[in-house]
């Protein structure tokens, strides 16, 4: 029986990770909700990007004191990043035509993920939560590919 043993505790582990692994519909729904995000932007939509968030979102990132140099926590709240949504690129001039936009999903558990989203010139990690049955963003960690932007 000891034989077996290390057996049934290796099935009984993976059966309860299967049942708390995504589904390909969940895959989808985060992929889309990353998409709408930044897309938002590209779109000029604001409704576009609300309804990839959750109302208490918030966006991070390091920032440097332009007097100063000393750096920071910088955040952005749901509000502000929908009025960008709907200001950012008005023009049509701040994305290139086909702008990137890769999404990869670094992991899923039940009614959690995290999603690394490269796009032209910014990296967004984000933590998206199923909630009420929909994916939505709640937290965003960013950086220009080229820190010393910021």
């Amino acid at each position: 029986m000891k034989k077996y043993m290390g057996f049934f505790i290796f099935f009984f582990s993976l059966q309860t990770f299967i049942a708390k692994a995504q589904t390909k519909q969940d895959s989808l729904a985060i992929k889309q909700v990353a998409l709408d995000y930044i897309e938002s932007q590209h779109n000029v939509n604001p409704e576009q990007f609300e309804r990839a968030v959750h109302p208490r979102m918030v966006k991070r990132t390091f920032w440097r004191n332009g007097s100063s140099g000393k750096e920071y926590l910088r955040e952005s709240f749901k509000d502000y990043m929908v009025l960008l949504a709907e200001t950012y690129n008005q023009n049509g001039d701040k994305f290139s035509e086909n702008p990137k936009k890769e999404v990869i999903i670094l992991d899923i558990y039940d009614k959690t993920a995290s999603v690394k989203l490269i796009a032209d010139e910014w990296i967004d990690y984000m933590h998206i939560i199923k909630i009420e049955g929909e994916w939505k963003i709640v937290n965003v960690l960013w950086q220009f590919n080229d820190s010393s932007r910021h």
